[in-house]
């Protein structure tokens, strides 16, 4: 048999690459090497801003001859630097010569020696790792994790008034309402998207051994903490001033844990969707010319969420992974932290394919009221609870001289099925007030749901 040609052995570069490809102008291998020929760049034009070791200011059009490099990087610029590559076996230094190949074509060989000046790879590595990973969340994850919430926010309010009874240890419980239970996960989600934007994206330039030592030699007379701090926030980082070789990464395993939290609750959001498709809560829209089954042409399967169960399972595993490992490096350095960052896109990635699954499978469900109406149609006895509270309430105001309420509802209704005249001409030899004998009365579990429709409010 010949061989195959190359192909993709991740299933994000293969199979699913069009719900994640975004990600790859970011988080591949080709988006970090932009990222460090801009970091190198940048800080050849901070070191000329401020006319460090007798350089001049650039003109502002030579500036943005340089800066065009960055914008102008394209599959040539991506094959030269790993042509370079080839012969340095060093990424950051390939990235280096890159630059000092382009401002020999620009005339610049007096100023190629600012290139990568006092920088050890990690300083142009932490602030190119800082700014990829703030682009991809912010440009590609978080607007696609907003769309499942607010998809989520619109079907909470469409549906904030429906009852269903819920199912509190899989059993029948207190009735409640769809749209309140989805306001439940949008207030979840809402609340750990707060702190994925919140999140500080540190970066420091500080040399070898985080001294500032081969900087101190050149220019003893310089304040090399303010050089430093001042090139890190001039690229929107927060700066930090107290690191080893390497960026201490704490900020990446907070990032990250927070991003697994959200898979989480999506992945709870999955299960709950599927449960509530296997009880015919939620009908699936038929899509024209799918498959459900192989054998069974009536079926239409719930995939959507099962593949966003299995991507966001496997996100979580990476991310967690990241988190724990990224935070430790052998005394000053170790290279543990180089493989371990090439996955942050996987871990995105199939992040990013389960919120792909989520919104779709979310426009392929329609609210099935007349099942959940049904439901709660033959569960009268979870108006037990109403029952027992209010009897509690006349008892305290010295309007029943019942002893147990709870005991006479628990007798009445435990693990029996019971119906409205069952329960209507329970309430009526009650001994307690008339107007709560009303209420009572009046009860139905279709409205039996407290404030779960007002409740939704708090997502708007």
């Amino acid at each position: 048999m010949p061989p195959l040609p190359p192909q993709p052995i991740s299933p994000l570069d293969g199979r699913y690459r069009p719900a994640v490809s975004a990600l790859g102008e970011h988080l591949s291998e080709a988006g970090l090497n932009r990222a460090r020929v801009q970091v190198e760049i940048e800080w050849l034009l901070y070191l000329t801003d401020h006319a460090m070791f007798g350089s001049e200011p650039l003109e502002p059009a030579v500036a943005a001859q340089l800066r065009a490099i960055v914008d102008d990087f394209d599959q040539s610029s991506i094959d030269e630097i790993a042509t370079l590559e080839a012969t340095t076996r060093h990424d950051v230094k390939a990235v280096e010569y890159f630059v000092r190949r382009r401002l020999a074509e620009l005339g610049l060989d007096r100023i190629a020696e600012l290139t990568h000046f006092g920088a050890t790879s990690e300083d142009i590595n932490n602030l190119s790792y800082a700014l990829t990973i703030r682009s991809a969340v912010a440009e590609v994850w978080l607007p696609a994790f907003t769309a499942v919430i607010d998809e989520l926010r619109r079907q909470a309010v469409e549906y904030r008034a429906v009852p269903m009874l819920a199912h509190t240890h899989g059993q029948p419980a207190t009735p409640t309402t769809m749209g309140k239970e989805l306001a439940v996960t949008v207030h979840r989600l809402e609340r750990v998207k707060a702190q994925i934007v919140a999140t500080e994206y540190l970066g420091k330039f500080s040399g070898a051994t985080g001294t500032f030592a081969a900087d101190l030699v050149a220019d003893p007379s310089a304040d090399w903490q303010d050089v430093s701090r001042g090139f890190v926030t001039s690229l929107g980082l927060e700066w930090n001033p107290l690191t080893t070789q390497i960026e201490s990464h704490d900020w990446q395993a907070e990032l990250y844990a927070r991003i697994s939290h959200a898979n989480r609750i999506l992945h709870n959001l999955c299960t709950d969707v599927w449960t509530y498709i296997s009880m015919g809560y939620f009908t699936q829209i038929p899509v024209a010319g799918a498959t459900g089954s192989s054998t069974m042409p009536h079926k239409v399967n719930p995939i959507r969420f099962e593949n966003a169960e299995a991507n966001l399972e496997l996100s979580s595993a990476l991310l967690d992974s990241l988190a724990a490992t990224l935070v430790t490096s052998r005394l000053q350095r170790d290279l543990t932290d180089s493989t371990t960052q090439r996955n942050i896109g996987v871990a995105l990635g199939h992040s990013l394919l389960a919120l792909d699954n989520i919104r779709g499978g979310l426009d392929q469900i329609s609210l099935n009221e007349t099942a959940l109406a049904a439901d709660l149609d033959t569960n009268w006895e979870v108006l037990g609870e109403a029952i027992q509270t209010v009897v509690r309430a006349e008892v305290t105001a010295g309007r029943s001289s019942i002893t147990d309420p709870y005991a006479l509802l628990k007798e009445l209704t435990r693990g029996r099925r019971i119906g409205q005249a069952e329960l209507v001409e329970f309430v009526q030899g009650l001994d307690i007030g008339d107007e709560a004998k009303a209420r009572l009365v009046a009860l139905t579990p279709a409205l039996y749901t407290g404030l779960a429709s007002e409740l939704v409010d708090h997502i708007l």
